[in-house]
């Protein structure tokens, strides 16, 4: 029996991208730049299994159901065929406990496991190829195939060939604190859904797109010249200039709750009484917050503090996806 298991790290987009130029690809429409984070993570083991009659995906001791189950199925029959395998697999997937959903628990687990699928059916993939496969399960699962800042290239090619991640800066380049505020939700709280259609439909899409790469360059340069104050304020200049695009849209996609919008102003706050502190939120109502690791403790206690926040969850640059075992 063929096996393998790989581990793989959550990420935060530090500049977004939005939509899908080809949604059965998951080719976006811009490029963009994350961190990768230390701690929020999936762990995937991968086993051939001629003896089953189908496969067998479970998440945390669970069998995957609904749509979930659905979507793992069509990815593990993705890299399935990649790899030329033709016999029925076990795939157990186990996420980091306490992790946040909406901070990259999906892409973690789409990275790890076309990772361990590569691995167990005897492919060897280069780091290029298996961003592209990881990004077919996720666009940013392509970005946790490594560590530190990544920066994922958009293409404009109709097969994918030429939109993948690849490093910008290794996690000892910048050992900067990220702070996630996970704000309390539920299950009225609503989730943005990203339509390419419903985004096109937004008056100020095209303004986005046309100033995206700007902000691409900005957040590089910052990232490589270790410059906080440029990576802030470029990072929350793109994060509201994607709210913009979402608010717009047609229909609207509102994904934030009270407590996020009370998070970005206390980190405002913070700011005004000298500390360096920078927010970013994503698909969800969750804060991802940037600072120095010697701000680390005094921002962390100032955002659990805000009405609405859960708990924060304290992490830093963490390191490419991993084989672990190989049988």
């Amino acid at each position: 029996m063929d096996e393998a298991v790989a581990r793989a790290n959550s990420n935060v987009a530090l500049v977004q991208s939005w939509g899908a130029r080809l949604p059965e690809l998951n080719l976006p429409y811009t490029g963009s730049i994350s961190l990768t984070l230390d701690g929020p993570c999936s762990t995937v083991r991968w086993s051939n299994r001629p003896d089953l009659a189908t496969d067998r995906i479970t998440i945390d001791d669970r069998p995957a159901q609904g749509a979930s189950a659905l979507r793992l199925q069509a990815y593990v029959d993705l890299v399935r065929r990649a790899g030329a395998g033709r016999s029925p697999c076990e795939v157990t997937i186990e996420t980091t406990p306490g992790g946040v959903p909406g901070v990259g628990r999906s892409t973690a687990t789409f990275a790890a496991l076309a990772l361990a699928g590569s691995a167990a059916l005897g492919r060897r993939p280069t780091p290029r190829e298996l961003s592209i496969l990881a990004r077919r399960g996720t666009g940013s699962a392509a970005r946790s195939v490594f560590g530190g800042f990544v920066e994922s290239v958009g293409g404009e090619l109709g097969d994918g060939s030429d939109c993948y991640a690849e490093p910008l800066a290794e996690p000892q380049h910048w050992p900067l604190a990220a702070l996630i505020a996970v704000v309390e939700c539920d299950a009225a709280t609503p989730r943005a859904t990203v339509s390419a259609h419903d985004l096109k439909r937004s008056p100020f899409f095209p303004a986005w797109l046309e100033a995206h790469d700007d902000d691409l360059e900005a957040v590089r340069d910052a990232i490589l010249a270790r410059d906080l104050d440029r990576l802030g304020r470029a990072m929350e200049h793109n994060c509201l200039k994607a709210r913009a695009v979402a608010l717009a849209a047609a229909p609207p996609i509102i994904s934030w709750a009270p407590a996020t919008l009370a998070v970005i102003e206390r980190v405002h706050a913070l700011r005004a009484a000298g500390r360096g502190a920078y927010f970013t939120v994503g698909a969800g109502p969750h804060v991802t917050v940037l600072c120095a690791p010697d701000d680390s403790a005094p921002v962390a206690h100032a955002l659990a503090n805000v009405a609405g926040v859960a708990h924060v969850v304290r992490t830093r640059p963490g390191g490419a996806a991993e084989l672990v075992q190989r049988a």
